[in-house]
């Protein structure tokens, strides 16, 4: 059996050690306080991917779950009009063809008029009505999720992934509808746009303004994009995208963090897949001392 008196002293040396890190970290708390607000947190992250301690992505994505805890349903959902919808009254044949014109896997379904939802009908089920004819559409009917305009997408998102639904109705203080959200429109906040077979390519131009003002630029955006976004006249002839270009400027792919500056903008290399620049960061390039606003210097 081993000494009760060197039991003791073990445990008192373990004990002051674990006080000795508890007072060096509080120390390092007091000296180096941790943001105190979700501006400068935001800045924190950018600065910890500029000194390459995370990857852009991982920064964009921790951006969108902070932004996304201030939103509710009302920001990000399909108002009325764009509102793809289902008549309780249609016939299998408009139905199967508002499933194949859309590509939507869920549709809410009205009565009367597009105001009234009574139900959601699942794309899938309807193979159900083609293969036994007799059915009634009201019996494929799922229940229809209502929530208010003010719902929190942090909450939300938490009540889609409880309750395994992935729509919702969302209704203004009036109890009249004000449009629908998805899982989708949620995740889409915290990793950006989900581009599926059914979504239209050209949707989004490809340039994204962050947080500390500069902006993420896809490698495929076409150059004449970049011309219009940021005023410049990078040329067009010989090449039809951006990555292109800088590529062509350096002569060969570009690396993480490589910079190259083309027509008074500075492109870093924020990410490379497959032998191409996924993304890059554009600012402005700075200015010679002494330039003056026409580029000249003195």
């Amino acid at each position: 059996m081993s000494d009760p008196a060197s039991q003791r002293s073990a445990r008192a040396a373990y004990a002051a050690q674990a006080d000795k890190r508890s007072f060096f970290e509080r120390l390092f708390e007091f000296l180096s306080p941790g943001p105190d607000s979700k501006a400068e947190l935001i800045r924190t992250l950018a600065d910890a991917e500029e000194r390459e301690l995370i990857e852009p992505e991982s920064r964009l994505m921790l951006e969108g779950v902070l932004r996304m805890a201030d939103m509710t349903a009302g920001d990000v959902m399909v108002p009325p009009p764009r509102m793809d919808l289902l008549s309780i009254d249609a016939d299998y044949d408009e139905l199967l063809h508002a499933v194949i014109d859309t590509g939507h896997s869920r549709f809410p379904v009205y009565e009367g008029g597009r105001d009234n939802v009574i139900g959601i009908l699942m794309a899938k089920d309807l193979l159900k009505l083609q293969r036994a004819p007799e059915l009634n559409l009201r019996t494929l009917l799922r229940p229809a999720v209502f929530v208010p305009e003010s719902k929190r997408l942090n909450e939300l998102l938490r009540d889609f992934r409880s309750n395994r639904n992935h729509l919702a109705i969302v209704i203004d203080e009036f109890g009249s509808t004000a449009g629908l959200i998805t899982i989708e429109d949620v995740l889409e906040e915290i990793v950006g746009e989900i581009e599926d077979e059914f979504d239209e390519q050209e949707q989004e131009n490809g340039i994204y303004t962050l947080a500390d003002g500069t902006h993420r630029v896809a490698g495929d955006v076409a150059i004449g994009a970049v011309n219009e976004a940021f005023g410049t006249q990078l040329p067009e002839e010989d090449f039809d995208t951006i990555g292109g270009l800088v590529a062509q400027e350096l002569g060969r792919v570009p690396r993480r963090a490589e910079a190259v500056e083309l027509g008074g903008l500075r492109f870093t290399v924020m990410l490379t897949r497959g032998g191409a620049v996924r993304w890059f960061r554009v600012a402005r390039a700075p200015q010679p001392e002494g330039a003056s606003e026409g580029g000249e210097v003195d």
